[in-house]
């Protein structure tokens, strides 16, 4: 059985045991997460949902929160002696899938 969630902004396809990651969740590494958020729900029997379906959730365990590889952003501008750079590392929350209830 899998689903397909969205959180952050962005769709992620789910099974009972796998890890994702995602944008920053406000929970604290070790609590449990309740996303209600499901678009479809597959399996014997597939639920397409419009725009959720009703009634899903999967329950996910915070397994750490974090922040990503640094990315290096470099502003030029020509002639004008003009030069920035910026670092930035996006804060994420890895989750682990403990079940789909459908």
């Amino acid at each position: 059985m899998y689903a397909i969630i969205e959180t952050g902004g962005k769709q992620v396809k789910v099974e009972e045991g796998s890890k994702i990651y995602v944008e920053k969740l406000d929970a604290e590494a070790g609590s449990e997460v309740s996303i209600a958020k499901v678009l479809f729900v597959g399996g014997e029997k597939a639920k397409v949902g419009t725009p959720y379906v009703e009634g899903a959730s999967v329950v996910c365990k915070v397994e750490k929160q974090g922040l990503g590889k640094k990315i290096r952003v470099y502003k030029y501008k020509a002639k004008a002696n003009e030069r920035k750079t910026i670092g930035h590392r996006q804060p994420y929350t890895c989750l682990i899938v403990k079940s789909i209830n459908a």
